[in-house]
């Protein structure tokens, strides 16, 4: 049996606090607004007097600042705080410090499932810092999900979670307006699910429209070859797009700084190369 304190009990610390328990550890809990630990007191959980009270502190809350605030001048000797709060990697990298100031050490992590799929089959988290620190909390931290550590910069592991999201945000709203404009026209959502699925899976995979994959390896080269599937032609094709969801009466406003976006790289004397070149014009905006 492990000592865990869990601070920060909205929904996913709550579910952490949850998971721990399940697991066998003894935990501890604090939150800013003291009521909402009652229920996970109710279960086996001790109330903590300060949020800075046992070895291992493993935080969600809303930011880091939320940390710095709850934490204040609390001296943190010889504590291991485990951050998966969201924030951008160079705040990370600060905390890194504050934290060490303090006499504690920081490991940060960006977990990748929503809470109800915390301590399931398939949940993990980035990890980042020290990983001497992190091998010595493993067993309690793979409570969670699967440990995917990458690396001692202590800002990768928001980097890895932030890249996630990105995609997962950017997928789901191009999803959304694809739905929009198919009920303008009359289609269920139902109807056109089983094609959306097979385009989801299409691009992860290893076939054709494996693009995932296909964009990787032109990152890598820093080559994107055009021959059959031109930029040019995207940026056409997505102007179309962008029309169509007007002329149906929808919000534009995403869809449009994409189309923008290609016709910027294709301005830029790289409209015969692959969709890929975009990635060019992201780097140097």
């Amino acid at each position: 049996m492990t000592q865990v304190t869990v601070i920060g009990l909205g929904p996913m610390g709550t579910k952490m606090a949850e998971t721990f328990l399940a697991a066998g550890h003894e935990v501890t809990v604090w939150n800013r607004t003291a009521s909402k630990a009652e229920p996970l007191v109710a279960k086996g959980a001790r109330l903590a007097g300060s949020p800075a009270t046992g070895d291992l502190l493993v935080v969600s809350q809303i930011s880091y600042q939320a940390m710095y605030d709850s934490l204040g001048d609390a001296r943190l000797d010889g504590k291991v705080l485990v951050n998966l709060s969201s924030d951008t990697p160079e705040e990370l990298r600060a905390a890194a410090r504050w934290v060490a100031e303090r006499g504690g050490t920081l490991v940060t992590a960006g977990i990748m499932v929503p809470p109800p799929g915390i301590g399931l089959p398939g949940a993990y988290a980035f990890y980042s810092g020290p990983k001497d620190v992190l091998d010595r909390h493993a067993d309690t931290l793979k409570a969670l999900g699967d440990i995917s550590y990458v690396g001692p910069d202590h800002g990768l592991a928001m980097t890895y979670y932030q890249s996630q999201l990105l995609i997962f945000w950017s997928s789901l709203t191009s999803y959304m307006h694809a739905m929009a404009l198919l009920r303008a026209s009359g289609v269920p959502p139902k109807d056109f699910l089983p094609f959306a699925q097979e385009t989801f899976t299409g691009l992860g995979s290893d076939g054709p429209m494996g693009f995932a994959k296909i964009l990787a390896e032109c990152f890598e080269a820093g080559v994107y070859p055009g021959e059959l599937n031109s930029l040019h032609m995207q940026a056409v094709g997505m102007g179309h797009a962008v029309h169509a969801l007007a002329d149906a009466g929808l919000e534009t406003t995403v869809p449009d700084a994409l189309r923008r976006l290609f016709e910027r790289a294709d301005a830029e004397g790289r409209g015969h190369e692959g969709l890929g070149t975009v990635i060019e014009s992201i780097r140097k905006p």
